[in-house]
């Protein structure tokens, strides 16, 4: 499907972006090209969990996440951000939908396997393509907060990189792009720093045990990594706030890193 792109973005990266960001993605949609955006939300949700006294706790990255926990994780990802996401979009002439993967059961999920340590975490098991086929086909771009729900009507958290790539997946995506605050995965060449034009996983494991890849940028090399599910075949890192950055990516190529399977 070479007209639609997924992006994923965390809620904190979108918010700091500047209005070309959007206007940019107003222009990719005058032009034909259909724009779903994933969003996260992390220093958000951690930020309301401090204020009303309920402990942030991780297995493994994924949010240990009880009933009290997952009342704050919707209200912040589905409620807040996804609307402030909305509402930049439709400021700067781009037509958008806010959703949450409960909508419409656009997220089916199931629980995770260790869901015994982390609570009512989810693995998506389906994604209802057909209802964001018909958002694009009226002319949105929709936004979509990954939260997942079962046939009982459980609620489950899903990690934003997990839902996205699902998302990419059922669409028939075979490129998702990681909008992060970063040019791409960096390495030494000559004493200088220099974008690795595409990596493989072998690769991205070499450069985070020789250090090259260290601190924040490992979470976020992985988290772009457990994009690549399903029909996803490649996944593309870029620095949202570079000039007319989706444009690039998406007509011209030759930015950011493309992290391949292998």
């Amino acid at each position: 499907m070479t007209n639609t792109f997924v992006m994923k973005c965390g809620g904190s990266t979108l918010a700091a972006l500047p209005g070309a960001f959007f206007r940019d993605l107003r222009e990719l949609q005058e032009g034909g090209i259909r724009p779903v955006i994933v969003h996260g939300g992390g220093p958000a949700i951690n930020e309301t969990l401090g204020k009303l006294g309920i402990e942030s706790r991780f297995v493994n990255g994924l949010r240990v996440t009880d009933e009290s926990t997952l009342n704050v994780v919707e209200m912040v990802l589905a409620g807040r951000i996804n609307k402030e996401i909305v509402r930049k979009l439709q400021q700067n002439g781009a037509r958008s939908l806010g959703l949450s993967g409960t909508d419409g059961r656009l997220i089916e999920a199931k629980p995770v396997a260790n869901h015994a340590e982390v609570g009512l975490v989810g693995d998506v098991t389906g994604v209802n393509a057909a209802l964001i086929e018909g958002i694009m086909a009226i002319g949105y771009i929709p936004v979509i907060a990954p939260i997942g729900i079962d046939a009982a009507g459980q609620r489950y958290n899903i990690n934003a990189d997990t839902a996205a790539g699902a998302v990419a997946s059922h669409l028939g995506v075979d490129t998702m792009i990681v909008v992060t605050d970063v040019p791409g995965i960096m390495r030494t060449v000559n004493g200088e720093k220099a974008v690795l034009p595409q990596v493989t996983f072998a690769e991205i494991e070499d450069m985070i045990a020789s250090g090259e890849i260290y601190g924040g940028m490992i979470p976020k090399v992985r988290a772009a990594m457990s994009c690549l599910h399903g029909n996803v075949r490649e996944v593309l890192i870029v620095d949202g706030a570079a000039e007319r950055v989706l444009s690039r990516a998406v007509r011209e190529g030759g930015l950011g890193t493309r992290i391949v399977r292998g």
